[in-house]
This record gives C-alpha cells, structure tokens and sequence, in this order.
C-alpha cells in the first residue's frame, strides 16, 4: 500500500505517545505511523497491544542517542513528520543521574534534529518536526500569575534545564537550517497507562496496597493538570493546524495543591474500593522535601485555543475518575510494570 505521508513518533512505547500512536493509527489510516521506543522502564509495548497489529503501524526499537542508527532510519524511511516525545522526565531522577538527561534529552535531540535537516534540506513537499517539551522550563510561579509562550526560561532541576536545552536546540536549526518545527510545552499529564513513579498512579497504587502516601514538603505546590487523552488530541490538532516556528502552550486549566489532590484522590478511592470515608487519608505521609522544587506551575493555554480551537474536554474530577477505573481494571498491567527494580528505586527515593 502506498500512504500519503510517514510520520516517525517518538517514544509511542511511552505514557503520552502510546496514546498519541493509538490515535495517529486509528484516524489517520492514510499514513504509515512508525513509532520508535528505546524501551526503557518506561516504555511498554503493552500500552499498545490494541493496534499492534494494524496495517499502517511499524514498531522500531532504537535509542535516539544512537546517531548512526538513526541517520540511517531518516536516510532508509525518509519520514514526513516527526513527533518527538523520547524525555527522561522524571525529576528525582534527574537529581540522582543528571547525565542520562543530559544524554536522551539533549544529544538525543540534537540526533534527530541533525538527521531530519540532513534528509529535509533538499525537499521540496512539506516536512515538520513537532518537539514536544515540558512547562518545567520556565521555571516556577509565586501564588499569581500564569506561563504563556513569551515567557522567560528559567528551568531549576537537571530534568528542566535538559529540556530547555532541547527546545533550544530546535529553533536554533529552526534559525540557523530552516528546519520546519513547532513546540508545544505541557502541564503535569496524567491518565491510563503512566509508569507509577509520578503522583498519581504511585498513590493509586499505594492505596491499593494500604501503603505510605509520601508527600514533599508541606503539600503546598501546586500544579496545572492535563489529562493524557485531551494532550493528545492537541498534539494532533498542532500536528493540522499549527504554524510553522510558532511554539504552543497546552494546559488542563486545573490548577491543584498537592495536599488537595492527594486527599480527592483519597476519597475518589475510598468510595471505588467500598472502603471507610477517610481511610486512605490516613496513608498521607510527608516526607523530605525535593532539591529545587518549584513551588507553582500554571499554563495560560490561551492561545492554542483562540488560534486552533483546542480545550480541554474534561474536567479534573471526571479525568481522575477515569483514570483510577482504568487503573482498577488493569491490575495485571500495573503489578507487570512493579517490579524488583522499581521497589529498588522507590525505597530509594521515598524510604
């Protein structure tokens, strides 16, 4: 079969792009969607058991810092469209090894940019690369005040500053090669299929198992949240719509303290576990707080919903609400993704 356009997704074995692949997939049966995974802890081809096996799908196992695997990928393929998502993204991580952010982030993006230029520069149909990146690198908001796109950078943890560097890295072959590109920068992301390391699932799973709720500080940072499922329908109208060397911020408009999801979650559980109201409350633990922890993130998501018509289609609670049924309903999913090597970690981080 003959398909109009190749589109490359990076790290679709992941949270975020294994929903962006199941989409891409499912609408666009027109294009051959390639989605290349390092397959690291994070990264599970479980996540997409439901359309492995569609036509216009091809699975490639490479790590983006793999230079010359990859030129010969861009060289062999000769992809239309690059989705990139491949990020070490969590931020104790970061703290604990730097370097492997450093690594994937930054030199792993700096191979993409170089092979896509090498490939692109004499091409004559339209070409993007779509860079998807984190609101982290603007650093952290007092009690007021929201990120837009014209805000400075001023990332504070290993993990931030590696991204900045990324996107800093594609407007300057933007610039310097006339790379096609658009940014996107995103608030916290939650829903089915995240690795639990992050906030959510960690303490769905540690209230499934009547375990510790660690909580940093004093539970006072707060966060804008974006359900998985609405980020990726905007990186899909980005990927129609979006101008070329524009960058767009997507937030969820939900703007919570830690302490204040943490307890919803708890009563959210409570009531779909048929336990006592306020038992999971009592798991709550604060612990150390975290080098660097910026106290307040907020997205002003104005713009990509005046200019593309995006929003967000469902509110926090009903998000949450989902995400913890699905979550209840994959058990099996969830005990394959704790392993020994997680514990290892989490006693490590929070213990």
């Amino acid at each position: 079969m003959s398909y109009q356009k190749k589109i490359l997704i990076l790290g679709g074995a992941g949270f975020i792009g294994s929903h962006v692949v199941r989409r891409f997939i499912k609408k666009y049966p027109n294009f051959q969607i390639f989605n290349l995974d390092k397959l690291t802890y994070a990264g599970n081809l479980e996540n997409l058991k439901d359309i492995e096996k569609a036509e216009n799908y091809t699975f490639l196992k490479v790590d983006i810092c793999d230079r010359k695997t990859i030129e010969q990928l861009f060289k062999k393929h000769r992809f239309d469209t690059v989705i990139h998502l491949v990020a070490e993204s969590h931020v104790d991580r970061s703290i604990t090894n730097p370097f492997a952010f450093v690594e994937t982030n930054i030199m792993g993006t700096l191979n993409l940019l170089h092979a896509a230029q090498n490939v692109w520069k004499d091409s004559n149909s339209e070409k993007l690369f779509y860079h998807i990146s984190t609101d982290e690198v603007y650093g952290t908001l007092e009690k007021t005040g929201l990120f837009t796109e014209e805000t400075p950078y001023d990332p504070n943890s290993p993990y931030s500053a590696s991204k900045a560097s990324s996107d800093h890295f594609v407007r300057a072959f933007g610039e310097t090669y006339g790379l096609p590109y658009i940014i996107s920068n995103c608030s916290n992301n939650y829903g089915p299929n995240q690795f639990p390391e992050k906030l959510i699932p960690l303490f769905i799973n540690n209230i499934i198992n009547h375990k510790p709720l660690p909580v940093y500080g004093d539970g006072n940072y707060t966060r804008d949240w974006l359900y998985v499922i609405d980020h990726a329908i905007a990186i899909d109208v980005i990927f129609q719509k979006g101008k070329l060397g524009e960058t767009y911020n997507i937030g969820g408009f939900n703007e919570w303290k830690n302490i204040d999801l943490v307890k919803i979650l708890c009563q959210q559980m409570d009531d779909k576990l048929n336990r006592t109201a306020g038992e999971s409350e009592k798991l709550i633990t604060f612990v150390k707080d975290r080098p660097g922890h910026d106290l307040r993130y907020a997205i002003d998501a104005s713009k990509i919903y005046k200019e593309l018509g995006w929003k967000p289609s469902v509110t926090f609670e009903e998000g949450l609400s989902k995400t913890i049924d699905w979550y209840l309903q994959n058990h099996a999913w969830l005990k394959n993704v704790t392993s020994g090597d997680y514990q290892k970690y989490y006693e490590k981080q929070y213990l």
